[in-house]
């Protein structure tokens, strides 16, 4: 009895280190992918900023609002769909039930977007004119044009994360795709074609990557048996519209105090705010990617009711998202001036917007994706629950503050509805799932930021120049950052997922 005990425990840390390895590697990637992509969109941001100034910039980031929501809106709660029921067909090695979900969510999605598209070619005028920019309309049709692309690549790339690989999504969607975007939107400023250059880029990018998407998601469905599709429609379309609306609502929450501030301000206060937002966006980077990761991998742990392992998993991207974004967070709650200064002249302003936006994504990044932990169990309907009523409430801050602060009072708006809704969810992640991030080492992570932050108060008293303070202050907080976290020591599973990666790259 002994030995049949011992090796079964055996075999469970074997396949506990195999799940939380693969995930590690999946993340690592995704990681890289991200670094790459926001490096990307941060430099887009930062060259329209200097060429073209804070008005353009802002008409960009209304049309990529809009690009976002009506993208979300094409694909029905297929992006997450896709992702789970693939991942769960291919665990049960069901092969009809897999081609049918591919079929089904790129078929919906198809449509969706070219129909959707048509009617926003045709009230491009009018939502120009709601929004009190004409130089929006041209903007608004490109972004028509752009959004049957953008949604099936994004369709076609979900569908190849539940093969539990990150490859493709990460590769063609937050490599390729950013990149290529960034250089065709250096060309079109060389040019002087202004911020409907940069838009044609989004376009052109847009269709070229789905030619990939499509691609690697044939690459992966040609080694899937013949057998014919069987759609369970009900089962999929049940949680995909769910999820759909969850996920409007959640976007609706990034955006929304975008789209309000274009109606009630003026192009260049949006263009200032979405600097800032672009600022804290980088901050955050490692969510995405680790989200991305932990999806498919807590949909096959939860239908193989391992939830055990999917409460280490769920420890792992909490921790793993913590402990990779702290620094910057630290970065830009000590320095936002000097940060904003790197866009130029006019946008300093966007300071303590900077510092507002940031503690709520800092709550954000310590909660880690408690919303996949919801949507990946099947409780989509709380997650809808939750994302729509905190959408609402947004948008009523958004309108009472916006009139009175302007672009401050849109951060206080959108920072206090990420804190209520990320701790709802924690706690119906625990108290209904009955999953909680077991190993997150929060606290740990914290008190390493306290003497990070500590050093960057210090060199931003003492040096004033604000490329000196702001190159040797974020230097000087990564650095006592990265110390305290050794004295403090590292979980066991990080140490163990360095001594891989260090090993693949040698």
């Amino acid at each position: 009895m002994s030995t049949g005990a011992s090796v079964e425990t055996s075999t469970s840390k074997s396949d506990r280190r195999a799940d939380s390895d693969r995930m590690a590697r999946g993340g690592g990637l995704n990681l890289a992918g991200a670094i790459l992509q926001q490096s990307a969109l941060f430099a887009i941001v930062t060259l329209m900023a200097h060429v073209l100034g804070k008005d353009d910039v802002g008409r960009y980031a209304e049309c990529f609002a809009l690009l976002s929501l009506l993208g979300l809106l094409a694909m029905a709660g297929f992006r997450s769909g896709l992702t789970r029921f693939v991942a769960i067909h291919l665990a049960d090695a069901d092969v009809s039930r897999l081609r049918g979900t591919v079929r089904l969510g790129m078929g919906i999605t198809a449509a969706g977007s070219l129909a959707l598209a048509v009617a926003l070619s045709l009230l491009a005028p009018t939502i120009a004119r709601v929004m009190g920019d004409a130089q929006l309309e041209t903007g608004v049709r490109l972004v028509a044009l752009t959004l049957p692309a953008h949604a099936l690549s994004e369709a076609a790339l979900a569908a190849t994360q539940g093969w539990r690989s990150q490859k493709a999504y990460t590769l063609i969607g937050r490599i390729f795709d950013p990149v290529l975007r960034l250089a065709l939107t250096v060309a079109a400023l060389w040019l002087g074609y202004g911020y409907l250059g940069a838009m044609w880029s989004l376009v052109i990018a847009s269709w070229v990557t789905l030619v990939l998407a499509l691609g690697a998601l044939w690459f992966r469905m040609k080694d899937v048996p013949q057998q014919g599709a069987v759609y369970t429609i009900r089962d999929i379309m049940s949680f995909s519209m769910i999820s759909w609306a969850s996920a409007l609502a959640a976007t609706g929450l990034i955006w929304a105090d975008t789209l309000i501030l274009g109606a009630m301000t003026d192009a260049g206060q949006v263009g200032v705010y979405n600097v800032a937002t672009r600022l804290v966006t980088l901050a955050v980077f490692v969510l995405p990617p680790i989200t991305a990761t932990f999806a498919p991998h807590m949909a096959h742990l939860h239908h193989s009711q391992d939830y055990a392992g999917a409460a280490r998993a769920y420890g792992s991207a909490t921790r793993w998202t913590l402990l990779l974004s702290m620094p910057a967070f630290v970065v830009l709650l000590v320095f936002p001036q000097q940060l904003l200064t790197v866009f130029g002249g006019g946008f300093s302003e966007g300071a303590i917007v900077t510092v507002i936006l940031a503690c709520g994504q800092l709550v954000g990044a310590a909660a880690g994706p408690c919303g996949v932990v919801l949507n990946m169990s099947g409780r989509v309907g709380l997650s809808l629950f939750d994302n729509a009523l905190i959408l609402v409430a947004n948008i009523g801050l958004n309108l009472l503050l916006i009139p009175r602060w302007g672009i401050v009072g849109a951060a206080v708006a959108w920072s206090a509805s990420i804190i209520v809704v990320n701790a709802v969810k924690v706690m119906q992640a625990w108290k209904i799932v009955g999953i909680r991030a077991d190993g997150a080492s929060t606290g740990k992570i914290v008190l390493a930021a306290l003497p990070a932050a500590g050093a960057g108060v210090l060199v931003n008293q003492l040096i004033d120049n604000w490329v000196t303070s702001l190159v040797v202050g974020a230097t000087a907080c990564v650095a006592v950052y990265l110390v305290a976290i050794v004295v403090l020591r590292p979980h066991p599973e990080d140490m163990r997922a360095l001594r891989r990666l260090r090993h693949r790259l040698s």
